[in-house]
């Protein structure tokens, strides 16, 4: 046993704020990115008022925001509901080491989207292409059509082709893999977006503004190439300069998290 002031705190303890910790990290991963939490952030917001006016002996407000807690089990498991379903289907998996061993070079996906939008730009077929970065975009995945792909340029050429059912919508591209097709993208309300942008470079700057993604937007009217990312959309790139763009935003962050995967996966089999 270790003293801390005048709690005694030994290895049974250091487990259970090891595994508490742990559980709250992976649900943190599970519902980053999704409406959930939002939700979960009002009822912490919630609680920390109740425990304010507590403190303060504010009985009336208290005792309303008592009953309101009172159901807070139930409204969590309401409001969670899709991501507990997911939690509870995941548990018998073990998908973190396999999404290690299997990651696509980030060079190639590189390679393979930019020749894709090479060819699109020359025939003017309209793309929509999402990298979801540190957002995972779920809500948006589980409304599109499911994919689960390895990035390659006749697959995405092929998507956007206007007599294929895809064509319409976004495609979301995640640790190197294209999870979803069909993705429909909230549309900016920003007044500053130029009136020749329709609403395909409207949507792309609309879930940069409330999602950290990367977005490539290929013009049906022109065969312009842009790109969007925190809110603002640059258009008018040349190849040269989009595979720039690409390398900045995506090459070293997904770097880092191929670091960030090795090392979790190190961790766990040093524990096991």
């Amino acid at each position: 046993m270790i003293p801390i002031g005048f709690l005694e705190f030994g290895l049974k303890d250091f487990i259970e704020v090891f595994i508490i910790t742990m559980v709250l990290f992976y649900l943190y991963r599970w519902i980053r990115g999704t409406f959930a939490i939002q939700a979960a952030v009002g009822l912490v917001f919630i609680i920390i008022i109740n425990a304010a006016v507590s403190a303060l002996g504010l009985s009336t407000i208290n005792f309303i925001l008592r009953g309101i807690l009172d159901v807070g089990v139930l409204a969590v498991f309401i409001i969670f509901q899709p991501e507990i379903r997911k939690l509870l289907y995941r548990l018998g998996q073990n998908t973190n080491l396999d999404r290690f061993f299997v990651r696509s070079n980030p060079d190639t996906v590189i390679d393979e989207v930019i020749d894709a939008v090479r060819n699109m730009s020359h025939t003017q077929t309209g793309a929509l292409i999402v990298f979801a970065r540190s957002s995972s975009l779920q809500d948006l995945v589980d409304v599109g059509v499911k994919l689960d792909a390895r990035v390659n340029s006749e697959l995405l050429q092929t998507i956007f082709q206007k007599t294929t059912p895809l064509h319409d919508g976004a495609v979301v591209i995640r640790n190197n893999r294209i999870v979803a097709a069909s993705c429909y993208l909230p549309i900016s309300q920003n007044q500053n977006i130029s009136s020749v942008f329709g609403t395909r470079h409207r949507a792309a700057v609309g879930i940069t503004e409330t999602n950290n993604v990367f977005v490539v937007v290929v013009s049906e009217e022109t065969g312009r190439i842009s790109v969007a990312q925190k809110g603002s959309l640059t258009s008018g790139l040349t190849i040269q300069k989009l595979r720039s763009e690409m390398q900045e935003a995506l090459g070293e962050q997904t770097m880092d998290e191929d670091s960030v995967a090795f090392s979790s996966a190190k961790s766990e089999l040093n524990m096991s």
